[in-house]
């Protein structure tokens, strides 16, 4: 039996439950999904795979299978796991915290903000002598939209500079999301890292969260595996990066995806800026980031960058998904607006993305994801 048959009973409950706004599983639902997922990681050749459900903008679910390390130790739903570059939609929302509290405007220049002129920044001397710089905004930044490079370490000269005319096309830049941090830290005098623990993580319960690394998640963390099998250790990041530092738990991330897809925290003004489209996606891949090549139809869904997420529409109506990888990392957000619905995927391989069109629908049903989008190539074939 293929997947999509093993799941068609688990893909209907799900297309009811975002109909009627009932929960979407039973108990005994979650228990065959758990034993899928079981199933799944050894087929596609995962170590460990974790994931919390939201349904009506609470957590319903959480679970985690597999390993997390060399040893065969158990991932657990409390194991550290990295969570890449779904830091930036966590940052995203902070801001969005810091818009309502009136210290920031999304289109104002970045330049209102900075006591100094951005040359004599020594970290931005190099941009700040293109008078473009001027012209970033923090939506520009949150939105890749900056025309700001990638990462300056691909540069031949190790060069910060502008790739593009600023808000002309949408290309991933994780050093313009750093430059937010920048911005916010050095015109507003905030700690980023020790603001989103007192205004997040905290009040949300997320006791196993930090943007930087703390000595007590040793105990229970995740390693990861390369795809080429090699075990690689886990990264101790030892400064706050907005684009990408943040640790947490996969319950801990299903505390936070609740919060963002209900608006907790947040006006309905300042929440609704979330996942507007604020600037249209054209490209027909998102890595990487710089290759000019337009695929039209995106505007059939109108895929566009919202702050810290990418949104569109499918058949469920809005929707917005942020991922996070690198070598040993893979992980997944996945939201509908329509019953405040969630799933979040977290997977300590580089491969998770084998699953996750898969485990995605069987939760919240058919949401026309543009997986070939986010991961750049055709996804491999999970099981027979």
């Amino acid at each position: 039996m293929r997947i999509r048959s093993a799941f068609a009973a688990l893909g209907r409950a799900a297309l009811l439950a975002s109909v009627s706004l009932a929960p979407a599983f039973a108990a005994s639902d979650y228990r065959k999904l758990d034993a899928e997922i079981d199933r799944l990681i050894v087929v596609g050749k995962i170590p460990g795979l974790a994931m919390a459900v939201i349904d009506n903008g609470k957590v319903a679910h959480v679970v985690a299978k597999g390993v997390r390390d060399a040893k065969g130790d158990p991932l657990t739903t409390d194991t550290i796991m990295y969570a890449a570059s779904i830091t930036k939609m966590a940052f995203a929302y902070y801001v969005l915290m810091l818009v309502d509290d009136g210290k920031i405007d999304l289109d104002r220049s970045i330049a209102d903000y900075l006591p100094r002129p951005l040359p004599a920044y020594p970290r931005y001397a190099d941009l700040g002598v293109d008078e473009r710089w001027k012209t970033i905004t923090i939506r520009r930044l949150l939105t890749h939209s900056s025309g700001l490079a990638d990462q300056r370490f691909y540069d031949p000269e190790n060069k910060l500079r502008f790739n593009l005319e600023p808000g002309t096309r949408y290309a991933y830049s994780n050093e313009g999301v750093n430059l937010a941090q920048f911005v916010i830290e050095e015109g507003l005098g905030l700690k980023v890292g020790d603001e989103m623990n007192r205004r997040l993580f905290q009040p949300l319960g997320m006791t196993r969260s930090s943007m930087i690394w703390r000595d007590d998640f040793k105990g229970n963390l995740a390693d990861g595996v390369r795809e080429d099998g090699v075990w690689e250790p886990h990264d101790d990041r030892s400064s706050v990066r907005a684009a990408g530092s943040l640790d947490t738990t996969i319950g801990d991330m299903g505390k936070l995806a609740a919060a963002v897809v209900s608006g907790w925290g947040l006006s309905a003004k300042a929440r609704a800026e979330l996942d507007k489209p604020s600037f249209p996606i054209v490209s027909e891949s998102q890595f990487p980031p710089f290759l000019i090549k337009d695929n039209p139809d995106n505007a059939k869904i109108g895929l566009a960058a919202g702050l810290g997420v990418v949104v569109y529409d499918g058949p469920q109506g809005r929707a917005f998904f942020k991922g996070g990888h690198n070598d040993i990392t893979d992980n997944h957000v996945g939201c509908v607006e329509k019953g405040k619905r969630c799933v979040v995927l977290f997977s300590n391989s580089g491969l998770g993305q084998r699953l996750y069109p898969t485990l995605a629908r069987s939760v919240l049903g058919e949401l026309g994801t543009p997986w070939a989008w986010e991961y750049s190539r055709k996804l491999p074939v999970a099981a027979p």
